[in-house]
């Protein structure tokens, strides 16, 4: 059992000592071992050059490692959480996204930007949005989204990896919550590929498609509607660009009904991208139903507790779907 917060302190270790051209850089990272504590004791062991504190600027921190990914470093550039990203977005988009295509490929860009995203608790509409559309739009940038401990140590470590820039979306709720992890995924050489979901629960009813937390919903409601005669196959996409439609759809042949789950906002959302997808493809003659989306409320996050729990997509409301979707 290992935590998702020591999964990616892992993955900065064993890629800190691999490569030394990375270098972690934010709010916070050094000294103070990282405001969730994913950087801890890597400030003692590898110094001030590689691990740097920077001011409370996004907009200047993220324009160095930029910068810096520019000039052959390999910088992993953490945001104290995602919504800070909106200071630097001209940096992530324009200079980091984009130079790879407008240098016809001279230059690359080999940057992660990493961060918790999506809501947490208690922490009101200006902390709480899901960025996984938002970067997911943007042709230039991969953008990862895990679920697990495994998720979240390989797809870190294949992203430090590769030379385009990559927004790694985490979430702070996950940090604590310890997954079992496999002999194979806790070696030095493991990597999750970017692309490539993963299917979580086998099952032959209905395709659930989800990526970040609320995957652990979706296997919460699948093993509460197994009882009920339901059978859901649960996709843990794990990566948002390049999505992975081919597993989606070889799922939804088998099943013939599909349910995307997201914390997200609905309008332009994730879930509203894999359901173009599905309807443009060869698998929307296999459904028996129209898909159904379940995503956060449209609406910023309010902070009273009971207006977020039902702002953001609960077991219960999978599990409507899902009884919705097959007419039960």
């Amino acid at each position: 059992q290992v935590t998702v917060r020591d999964a990616l302190n892992q993955a900065l270790d064993e890629e800190l000592e691999r490569d030394e051209r990375v270098f972690l850089l934010g709010e916070e990272v050094a000294q103070y071992d990282g405001a969730y504590k994913i950087s801890r004791g890597l400030w003692k062991k590898y110094g001030d050059k590689r691990v740097i504190d920077t001011p409370i600027s996004e907009m200047g921190f993220t324009g160095i490692a930029v910068g810096a990914a520019m000039a052959g470093l390999r910088p992993v550039c953490e945001f104290m959480t995602f919504n800070f990203s909106m200071q630097a977005i001209d940096q992530v988009i324009n200079s980091a996204a984009k130079t790879c295509y407008m240098s016809a490929g001279s230059i690359a860009v080999p940057i992660v930007f990493r961060g918790p995203n999506g809501a947490s608790a208690g922490v009101a509409a200006q902390h709480s949005q899901c960025f996984a559309a938002w970067y997911g739009h943007c042709p230039g940038l991969k953008v990862v989204s895990p679920w697990s401990s495994e998720d979240a140590k390989g797809l870190l470590k294949a992203s430090i990896r590769d030379d385009n820039p990559v927004v790694m979306l985490e979430n702070e709720l996950l940090y604590g919550v310890p997954f079992e992890m496999s002999e194979q995924a806790q070696s030095k050489d493991f990597v999750v590929p970017i692309g490539k979901a993963k299917i979580e629960r086998q099952g032959t009813h209905v395709t659930l498609v989800s990526h970040s937390r609320p995957v652990g919903h979706c296997l919460e409601a699948a093993a509460v509607l197994a009882k009920e005669g339901v059978e859901c196959e649960v996709i843990n996409l794990r990566t948002i660009r390049p999505m992975d439609i081919e597993t989606v759809e070889a799922s939804v042949v088998k099943t013939n009904h599909l349910v995307t789950v997201e914390g997200g906002w609905p309008q332009f959302g994730v879930g509203a991208e894999i359901c173009a997808r599905i309807m443009e493809g060869p698998a929307f003659n296999y459904l028996d139903a129209p898909a159904v989306r379940v995503t956060g409320a449209d609406v910023p996050m309010p902070y009273a507790k009971i207006l977020e729990d039902n702002c953001i997509p609960q077991v219960k409301d999978i599990i409507f779907a899902v009884k919705k979707t097959l007419n039960i």
